[in-house]
């Protein structure tokens, strides 16, 4: 065992060490504390942190096993289902003479990673970083022995990632920067196997002072030389069955037995959102009525509202107090107070309403409307309880074993089983990542938050002069005046994006074939087409096909949307207040399918639903936008504006 920390001056070291140590506990105390790292490790963890000792070495072996019987016919119905490119079995033992105590305070150990990496760079860092791929086939026991990375090797690295890999996501900074940070600890991390009784624990640290990410390894149990070190790769998992479907990248089972049809959540799930959202709900009030020459004062945080509204009946003002309308960029919550002290401002979102925007929540408002809660709402659905026009959707916290049945079930039919992860309230295509390799998606689960959508493996494409035939998506604006009754409009012009690269299912992670958010990625050409151009463009290409009826598709899925979505009072539903009003952005896509006939038909594919979206393009090319939103929303005017009523 290494000596403990040293006083480094006669007199007064020993005051300044508990001071370095007061300091270090400062800085990294909640986050020991969250992964459980026992108070009794912290000194001698700071010593080795702050002296970068890397001591296993000392204390542990890697040792290389190999069984009797190995070369066996491989018939058992495990093998068939075991990875390819399977590693060699290694396991790390205790080598130290007199063993390991749990108790001792020197007990810890630094791991070092291999490699850290998100996930939509992993391909282009294995291609770049000189070593990468060999030190990486090697950890994981595939075939190289080339000097420079060929496609297929990475693609095997790729596929046998999500058996090495470790996540954690960084607390504070933008979007992009909280994007979950991936990594594969060094070979004798890496060799350490699983065991539903571990004997040790580990867990991810950044040392704040230095800004590197170490994993720490400390024992649960007291150890004699010999002895495995183990780690539970489900760790805190107790649902026997979501432990089983976690545990799937190393251990395979069959779940095909478990129902792949998705129920609402019960009222209990929805009260929970609403309690974590810490929304108020607004007590029952009548409609204000105004002046018809009112005009209104409006409070707008956003820049865009403030740049861009030119309406005579609207005023800008520079603070809430005074104003009639808080068109509020930031969630509103507390509905209850405004209901009592301003009964007559108008705010410009409704209670409850991230049941739409946020991912997993409109997923379960599609299956109200699906007629998944046992109600008869004539909805076409598919057999996993979704309407037909969203994609099959599986929130991966609440619908695992769901999901993996229902991904084994398509491979056993030859089906197509490529998926898209989302975090459930993230844009812009941040931490979404297109698989068909279930271990990568099972994995996903362990970072943000997220759903795994069914991936639309046969889009209808947009041929592109300079490109080819490529992926596109429809944003459509969508406002919402009232909830009881249902007054629902959308904005006549829609807005088009486009890949920039032709459509194949091939190079998941290559971001300008599979997705068409061009316009925040650094360096991306942004192919802009208006929605008058595109009509034309499109029936020619589609000559069977009539953007009119294409469109009726379109909006008869918001309507059947809102329908679900405003059935049920806050918080089962978006909430009735009758100073609300909102506009949101829809975001679809078409895919090819066949009607109950047999006939080929586009089918319109909701995606999300999103909260006070980005409005650049709208008000760069049509300056009366947020005049035709406010007139309809505020005023109840739509006559001459281009705005269609769908209810």
């Amino acid at each position: 065992m290494a000596a403990p920390v040293a006083a480094h001056v006669a007199g007064g070291g020993e005051e300044r060490a508990d001071a370095q140590l007061e300091r270090f506990v400062a800085l990294h105390g909640p986050a020991l504390v969250s992964s459980g790292v026992p108070r009794q490790l912290w000194p001698r963890l700071h010593h080795k942190l702050s002296h970068e000792v890397f001591d296993a070495g000392e204390v542990f072996g890697v040792m290389l096993v190999v069984e009797e019987g190995d070369g066996d016919d491989g018939d058992s119905e495990e093998s068939k289902h075991t990875n390819p490119g399977d590693p060699p079995s290694y396991k790390v033992i205790v080598t130290q003479e007199d063993g390991l105590s749990a108790s001792d305070s020197n007990s810890i150990f630094l791991i070092d990673h291999a490699w850290t990496f998100r996930a939509d760079v992993a391909r282009t860092q294995l291609l770049e970083v000189p070593g990468l791929v060999h030190r990486m086939a090697q950890l994981m026991g595939l075939d190289f022995h080339g000097e420079v990375p060929d496609d297929d090797t990475v693609d095997d690295v790729l596929a046998q990632l999500w058996r090495y890999s470790q996540t954690y996501s960084l607390a504070h900074g933008s979007a992009e920067e909280k994007v979950p940070v991936w990594y594969i600890m060094d070979e004798f991390g890496s060799r350490i196997q699983h065991s539903d009784q571990p004997t040790f624990c580990t867990a991810p640290l950044c040392y704040l002072p230095e800004q590197l990410t170490y994993t720490l390894l400390w024992p649960v149990v007291d150890l004699e030389k010999g002895d495995e070190v183990t780690r539970d790769f489900a760790y805190g998992e107790r649902d026997p069955l979501v432990r089983t479907c976690r545990l799937l990248p190393w251990r395979w089972a069959d779940l095909t037995h478990v129902p792949t049809h998705v129920l609402v959540p019960p009222p209990r799930s929805f009260e929970v959102i609403f309690k974590e959202t810490k929304e108020s709900l607004p007590l029952p009030i009548e409609p204000a009525v105004y002046p018809k020459d009112k005009v209104f004062k409006v409070f707008a945080e956003h820049a865009q509202v403030r740049d861009n509204l030119h309406h005579p009946r609207f005023t800008l003002e520079e603070g809430p107090e005074a104003a009639d309308i808080l068109y509020l960029f930031t969630h509103y919550k507390d509905f209850r107070t405004l209901s009592e002290e301003q009964p007559c401002v108008m705010l410009s979102q409704f209670p409850a309403e991230s049941l739409l925007t946020v991912k997993d929540c409109m997923a379960a408002m599609a299956r109200i409307a699906a007629g998944a809660a046992g109600t008869a709402t004539g909805v076409e659905s598919d057999c996993s309880g979704h309407p037909a026009w969203l994609p099959a959707t599986y929130n991966l916290q609440t619908e695992l074993p769901q999901f993996v049945s229902c991904f084994q079930q398509r491979q056993a039919r030859g089906e197509d089983n490529h998926w898209i992860c989302k975090p459930w309230n993230l844009a812009r295509g941040l931490d979404t990542h297109i698989s068909n390799n279930l271990s990568q998606i099972i994995r996903q689960r362990e970072s943000t938050p997220k759903v795994v959508c069914k991936y639309i493996e046969n889009p209808v494409l947009f041929e592109r002069a300079d490109v080819g035939m490529v992926k596109f998506d429809i944003r459509y604006i969508v406002l919402l005046r009232s909830v009881n009754p249902l007054s629902l409009y959308v904005y006549n012009v829609f807005w088009l994006r486009f890949s920039n690269k032709p459509f194949s299912l091939e190079r998941l992670d290559d971001y300008e074939k599979h997705f068409t958010v061009m316009n925040y990625a650094p360096g991306v050409v942004l192919k802009q087409v208006h929605h008058h151009e595109f009509i034309p463009l499109f029936e020619s290409q589609n000559p069977a096909f009539t953007w009119t009826e294409v469109q009726a598709d379109i909006f008869k899925a918001f309507v059947e949307l809102f329908q679900a979505a405003v059935i049920k009072p806050a918080p089962y539903g978006i909430g009735h207040y009758p100073q609300s009003r909102a506009f949101y952005a829809i975001d679809l896509m078409l895919k090819w399918d066949t009607d109950a006939n047999g006939d080929r038909i586009m089918r319109p594919q909701i995606l999300e639903v999103n909260f006070n979206p980005d409005c650049t393009r709208a008000c760069k090319y049509h300056p009366s936008f947020f005049d035709d939103v406010f007139s309809t929303l505020f005023l109840d005017e739509s006559e001459g504006r281009p705005v269609t009523r769908l209810v």
